[in-house]
């Protein structure tokens, strides 16, 4: 199953991605479960996303900002499939 990283605000992208066969992890973890995401989505209002400088995450990002959930999930789709 496909693991994506989703920012804390983003509840409808979240539950849309969950009801497209997605596994959603929170992303304010940045844990192991955030770690090995394929994709991360965020909400495009902060520069530093985690707060933090230091964490890592190998994916493409997703600015979710001014999306409708089913635009993040077909920008999604671009990079899984």
């Amino acid at each position: 199953m496909t693991k994506i990283a989703v920012e804390r605000g983003l509840d409808p992208v979240k539950a849309y991605l969950e009801s497209q066969g997605f596994q959603v992890v929170d992303m304010e973890n940045a844990s192991a479960s955030a770690q090995d995401a394929s994709v991360v989505c965020i909400t495009g209002a902060d520069k530093n996303v985690m707060g933090m400088e230091d964490v890592v995450i190998n994916a493409p990002v997703i600015s979710c900002e001014g999306l409708s959930p089913e635009q993040v999930f077909q920008r999604v789709q671009e990079y899984v499939h």
